[in-house]
């Protein structure tokens, strides 16, 4: 059985299993996720707790086994929890997983609880995997991304007491406390609660006045941190969806984490490279669902594409492929004529080359002239 993150709390209050998978890369969610179900099952009696850390091909699985079939002379119920950090069980695990999750079927006196990091598809398509969601309940925690981190930030405010200003000047201090904290959402929970440490919402004289726990933009810009981080695989997307602001920053932010620019160019590359392969199958009569198929582009790159490609000509595409390859050289320690010397502001230049193409705005309409 499957639960998105958002109906776990729902399915708490109606009964709770003897089976949970977790599975994501977003450490803050997948903890909050498993701190409520550990909560629950404290509520109802689950007073011991074990927990079994899979790490090296030799890990001994018979102690994970034992200890979901004993119970101490203390305790009735227990929470059995099983963190396996590389998403791999290994040759004697996966039978290990199976006989766990056959075991929990009806077992009232063992809470399971299986901690994953993000899975692919076709591990998610394991013996052992599949006998973990068709036994017990396996939660996906998705990332937030950037286009829903503001609204994120703005819920955790709230929880605590706290908002920002109405209109224009809220919505600008939720993008700035976004873009200190983008790729960092453990850093933006304790940035949060920070701001509760510091500006209580109950503040003396604000009550009165409905004022209570509204935050300013001057008291975010001086409170939070910047504590961003950023990959190459958002750095695509910001670049695909035109956000040259957001471009820059992140560019920034990967030279001063020591990303290397090879990386990042092969990314910007690639994505070109990919643009180009689309619309030269779209010209040759394919459609464009199957053209971008045949590439492999799908999920949110898929829909940039399907965004862009109408505005971006062979022209256009050739010019940025050519300008890739001067790219290329140059963070080799290659020169190139009219181009940067140094790599990293040759990268800004083709991502924002790319960028400028990707968000251009059709052209409005001229308006008639009235004598």
């Amino acid at each position: 059985m499957q639960l998105a993150a958002s109906q776990l709390t729902p399915h708490l209050q109606k009964g709770l299993r003897s089976l949970y998978t977790l599975h994501g890369d977003e450490p803050l969610l997948i903890q909050e996720a498993a701190d409520a179900i550990r909560a629950t099952a404290r509520a109802q009696g689950y007073s011991e707790r074990t927990v079994h850390t899979v790490a090296g091909a030799h890990f001994d699985w018979s102690e994970v086994l034992a200890a979901g079939g004993s119970l101490s002379l203390f305790a009735d119920k227990q929470i059995v929890e099983i963190r396996i950090p590389s998403g791999k069980p290994g040759k004697e695990g996966s039978p290990a997983l199976q006989q766990l999750a056959e075991g929990a079927q009806g077992n009232d006196s063992t809470l399971t609880l299986v901690l994953l990091p993000k899975l692919d598809k076709m591990t998610r398509g394991g013996a052992w995997f599949s006998a973990l969601d068709n036994f017990g309940v396996t939660l996906q925690v998705e990332p937030v991304e950037r286009a829903a981190l503001t609204q994120w930030i703005a819920q955790r405010l709230q929880h605590q007491g706290q908002r920002v200003a109405s209109g224009e000047e809220g919505q600008r201090t939720l993008q700035f406390f976004a873009d200190r904290v983008e790729g960092n959402l453990l850093a933006a929970h304790q940035e949060i609660q920070k701001l509760a440490l510091l500006y209580p919402a109950a503040a003396a004289g604000e009550a009165a006045d409905g004022k209570a726990g509204v935050l300013s933009f001057d008291q975010v810009e001086s409170a939070v941190l910047n504590v961003a981080r950023y990959d190459v695989f958002k750095l695509s997307e910001a670049v695909l969806g035109g956000q040259a602001a957001r471009v820059q920053r992140m560019l920034d932010g990967l030279q001063a984490e020591g990303e290397a620019a090879v990386l990042v160019h092969y990314t910007l590359a690639e994505d070109i490279r990919a643009l180009k392969r689309v619309k030269d199958a779209i010209a040759a009569g394919r459609p464009l669902p199957m053209a971008l198929r045949e590439q492999r582009i799908w999920g949110l790159k898929e829909r940039l594409f399907e965004r862009v490609l109408p505005r971006l000509t062979s022209t256009m595409l050739d010019n940025l492929l050519h300008s890739a390859h001067l790219v290329d050289g140059i963070v080799k320690g290659l020169k190139a004529p009219d181009w940067p010397t140094d790599g990293w502001q040759a990268l800004h230049r083709l991502a924002l080359s790319l960028c400028r193409e990707c968000a251009l705005q059709p052209a409005a309409p001229a308006r008639k002239m009235h004598a």
